[in-house]
């Protein structure tokens, strides 16, 4: 960790969240401001059927209510997220999440009332009120909630139950970010290297086994102390889920989830089924890593070393951001303008420190520049996350200056296409402009990493977020067991053979943050397919798929996602563009071979 504190970080490193709040008074005098929310918006209940102008002017509050929310959340997150220790921004954190419930309780008769209306009414609101129209979609997709919508009082005590139901993940988050410790890693000569979420990574990338092994054994350790309260946890999570699920009459946890991103449970069984048709290609990938390895037993903690073992590529944050915005050109000056902005004003928190939260994300909401965590050490994996990260952070901006606070907020759906489209095309570009071949292989390698990461491991954790909700709903126990023995089987079935599964990777579902964002890894998966799909078209046609494209990234929520994918020449309802992506992983696979 090369700062101790965040005083010691230049301000450049630092990210400005000037653009949500000025500072913690601020923070506080817009949190009492926005406390007045739910009384205003409880003063409609009733009136919704009365006029068109009530109607119109209910929405408009509920568009304020919801900017002003997102805006002090996400300021109270972030300030939160640099130092999980911080008392302070867990409690403003906690007062947000309090208000939103407040909030959402006080608007739980509207879908009632909404719903309740007659069409002709509706009907003629709309002829009687122009400014109506903008809200005709946002309309017609709460009338199409119809069947899973209840009575306001029984909406009120969903509500209320949300901040019960957010405390799963939240308690898994303070668990694993503040609390966990690991103990050093030993390398092959007895020195001692520490061991965190942000480092952990890349002593796995590390060419000395020992050292893999021991960071390996040090990370699992840690969860293995705390298995059984993981698996309370993440039993707590999928019980909540289920209860919202029959609560609201869905068939199941699964469709509940991708109902409100108007996704098909299709997708979702059209992805596990390509995957695990063509699990052959990462076999044979887990066979060639074994053999270049020259080791007798392939285990986990050599899946992420390089298989070339004579290049060394580190960047500075400068070199990094020079790359990337040279591999980015092919979307254009109006893309590339966009990445500057938020390099000169300051979109990024880049190193790590202690306290501060592991992983990388980016976070924005309407009227906020939109802002990126990471903890950046110099490897060509901190070069391929922050190039995501931006594409999350464009997407945003792009998204919140295009469409309203109604239809700003994207489908997560789309939301990992804009990430890993910039991954592939720094992964095409560095193919292309690399002479050596030794460099050559380990690029190749790295962008056949990233399908077995991104495609083959986001399906598998999604096959397993899916089992781990039918144990639950089968009635069997969510234990530590249970869950270490189907991580073990599903690890199994995709590696093959090839590959050793011990005890130590039956735990690694304990450290997996995702499977407390309801049904979210599945989407990683799909849009990378997509990605894959849209960043090949961009290289081959140019001008008109980048119009394409950034038309998809600033559609927001104004059409369903299969819709706004398909304006960017991919139709996601279909299977084929898996299919093609993992056609694309095999040819790699074949190209990898023989250059190694």
């Amino acid at each position: 960790m090369q700062y101790q504190s965040r005083d010691q970080i230049p301000e450049k490193y630092r990210w400005d969240l000037s653009s949500m709040c000025t500072d913690d008074e601020d923070f506080e005098r817009q949190l009492e401001d926005a406390k007045k929310f739910p009384a205003k918006l409880a003063a409609y209940r009733g009136r919704m059927s009365a006029s068109a102008a009530d109607l119109l002017a209910y929405l408009q509050l509920s568009d304020e209510a919801n900017v002003t929310l997102n805006r002090l959340g996400n300021y109270a997150d972030r300030q939160a997220d640099v130092d999980t220790r911080v008392a302070r921004y867990q409690v403003y954190s906690d007062q947000v999440m309090s208000l939103e419930v407040e909030t959402q309780e006080a608007c739980s008769w509207f879908s009632a009332e909404l719903l309740g209306m007659a069409d002709e009414t509706l009907t003629a609101f709309f002829a009687e009120e122009p400014g109506l129209e903008h809200y005709r979609r946002a309309i017609e997709r709460e009338l199409r909630m119809r069947p899973h919508r209840l009575s306001a009082a029984e909406e009120a005590i969903l509500a209320r139950a949300g901040d019960a139901a957010a405390q799963p993940e939240r308690v898994f988050s303070q668990l694993n970010n503040a609390d966990l410790t690991f103990a050093d890693a030993t390398d092959s000569k007895g020195e001692k290297h520490p061991v965190s979420h942000g480092s952990f990574i890349g002593l796995e990338r590390n060419h000395d086994r020992v050292l893999r092994k021991s960071a390996f054994d040090s990370v699992y350790a840690s969860y293995g102390a705390h298995r059984n309260t993981c698996a309370g946890l993440l039993s707590a999570q999928v019980k909540q889920l289920k209860f919202f699920a029959d609560s609201r009459r869905y068939k199941d946890a699964l469709e509940y989830c991708l109902d409100a991103n108007e996704v098909p449970t299709s997708v979702y069984d059209n992805l596990v089924d390509a995957v695990h048709k063509n699990l052959g290609a990462l076999h044979n990938y887990a066979s060639l890593r074994k053999h270049v390895l020259g080791v007798d037993e392939l285990h986990f903690w050599d899946m992420y070393v390089p298989l070339v073992d004579s290049v060394d590529l580190s960047f500075t944050y400068e070199e990094a951001w020079d790359l990337i915005l040279k591999a980015l050109e092919p979307l254009g000056e109006d893309y590339l303008a966009i990445v500057r902005k938020g390099l000169e004003q300051r979109w990024i928190d880049v190193y790590e420190t202690p306290g501060k939260r592991s992983g990388a994300y980016s976070a924005g909401s309407y009227g906020t520049n939109p802002v990126i965590l990471t903890s950046f050490d110099g490897s060509l994996d901190d070069v391929f996350t922050l190039a995501h990260e931006m594409g999350h952070s464009v997407h945003t901006y792009l998204s919140c200056h295009a469409q309203s606070p109604t239809y700003c907020d994207y489908p997560i759906f789309v939301a990992e296409v804009a990430s890993t489209c910039n991954e592939a095309l720094l992964s095409h570009y560095l193919l292309e402009h690399t002479t050596d071949p030794a460099t050559h292989a380990y690029v190749l390698n790295n962008f056949v990493e990233s399908f077995r990461a991104t495609l083959y491991r986001q399906c598998m954790f999604a096959k397993f977020e899916r089992d781990v909700n039918e144990m639950n709903a089968d009635g069997r126990g969510v234990t530590a067991d249970a869950l270490c023995e189907r991580w073990g089987e599903l690890n199994a079935q995709y590696f093959g053979d090839a590959v050793t599964v011990d005890d130590g990777i039956r735990l690694e579902w304990a450290r997996i943050p995702h499977f407390y964002y309801s049904y979210y890894v599945y989407q990683y998966a799909t849009s990378y397919a997509a990605a894959i799909a849209i960043s090949n078209r961009i290289l081959s046609e140019g001008a008109p798929a980048v119009e394409d494209y950034l038309g998809c990234l600033k559609g927001g929520s104004s059409k369903p996602p299969i819709e706004l994918l398909r304006g960017a020449g991919v139709d996601m309802a279909t299977s084929k563009p898996v299919e093609d992506a993992l056609t694309y992983f095999s040819q790699l696979v074949d190209q990898l071979r023989e250059e190694l």
